[in-house]
């Protein structure tokens, strides 16, 4: 990936096991599973609480029933270096999303619920996929879009760790999260890396349909920020085990309010919050077709891409990643009609 790493002040090295074996170790874990499950009898999972009865595959605003949905499992180059390594993170792309971002990258498989079905897997199957990461050298579990298949996310952890999963579990979430759930996967969980979308509202609802995102995302991000603080544990390997990195995507004419959200995170949470700036923005989905939405016709240009970096500068925040200009709209551009290999430049990717 195509990061400069800014300071690591604020960090600290640890060698330990992920939390969640221990909360396996003592029965905690499946307690925490049981507990997550039952909200999909009428699923508040999210903040839409749309309230239909998931367990007999009852699908709302997310289309999702009981069993997850995985669109692609593979070794990804592309995140934060500091979960790439040289062997890759583990990611596991669900299928479907709780949102309709209108520029939405990975739209082949998050807003096409009728093809996706195809992919319902089995909670031991996805417990398999993870095994097959960590078998493959992959320097962690990162599940990505998991907001709507929380409870299945942690009942397949809870049967991957009965066979011998070890790694760290990313949780790579649009952050329009319920509170709920994020305290109990308190201790399942050891790198929240949540986007912050928008520092309005009015821009949520606009381009990615839903209400008060601005507000939900920040409670989602405070509750993950009390569990985690604003130390990032590396181990050994110098390779990021657990923490909290939030990402903010540069949109044009500033739809996302980057100064702003930085801002909140200073002021809210801590200056030595680590954020990761993102300059990969490429119209595309609807954002490319639909004349509503001109504003986001175009990537970024090279202005406002240093407008958001001098932010950070004038806020004091040095903890983090952020993105090079040149190339980044190209690297990040996923295929998964190849389930294997949706990123057609991994080899950009690699060390």
């Amino acid at each position: 990936m195509t990061e400069s790493r800014r300071q690591e002040s604020g960090v600290r090295t640890q060698q330990e096991e992920p939390s969640y074996l221990r909360l396996f170790r003592t029965g905690e874990l499946e307690r925490r599973v049981r507990e997550l499950e039952a909200m999909l009898e009428s699923c508040r999972v999210c903040p839409r609480d749309c309230l239909n009865n998931r367990l007999k595959d009852e699908i709302a605003a997310c289309y999702s029933g009981r069993l997850p949905v995985v669109s692609s499992y593979t070794a990804h180059f592309g995140e934060e270096p500091a979960l790439v390594g040289t062997h890759g993170a583990g990611n596991i792309f669900f299928g479907n999303c709780n949102l309709r971002c209108v520029y939405c990258q990975n739209f082949q498989i998050s807003q096409t619920h009728k093809e996706q079905i195809r992919n319902q897997i089995t909670h031991e199957r996805l417990a398999e996929m993870m095994l097959e990461l960590q078998e493959r050298g992959c320097h962690n579990i990162n599940f990505v879009s998991p907001t709507h298949f929380a409870p299945q996310m942690a009942h397949s952890i809870l049967i991957a760790a009965r066979l011998g999963l070890r790694l760290p579990v990313v949780y790579n979430t649009n952050a329009y999260d319920s509170t709920e759930v994020l305290r109990l996967l308190e201790g399942i969980v050891d790198v929240y890396l949540p986007d912050l979308k928008y520092a309005e509202n009015e821009a949520g609802y606009e381009y990615s349909k839903v209400k008060d995102y601005t507000d939900h995302a920040r409670r989602a991000i405070t509750e993950m920020y009390r569990q985690t603080g604003d130390e990032l544990v590396f181990g050994a390997d110098g390779l990021l085990k657990r923490g909290l990195v939030i990402r903010l995507l540069v949109l044009p004419n500033d739809l996302a309010g980057v100064r702003e959200s930085l801002e909140w995170i200073r002021d809210t949470l801590s200056p030595r919050v680590a954020v990761s700036i993102m300059a990969q923005y490429y119209a595309t989905n609807r954002a490319a077709t639909d004349a509503r939405y001109t504003l986001l016709s175009r990537r970024i240009t090279e202005s406002e891409w240093l407008r958001a970096l001098s932010a950070l500068d004038v806020l004091g925040m040095e903890e983090g990643w952020m993105q090079e200009y040149d190339g980044a709209s190209h690297y990040y551009r996923p295929d998964f009609a190849d389930q294997e290999k949706p990123f057609k430049d991994i080899r950009d990717f690699q060390t």
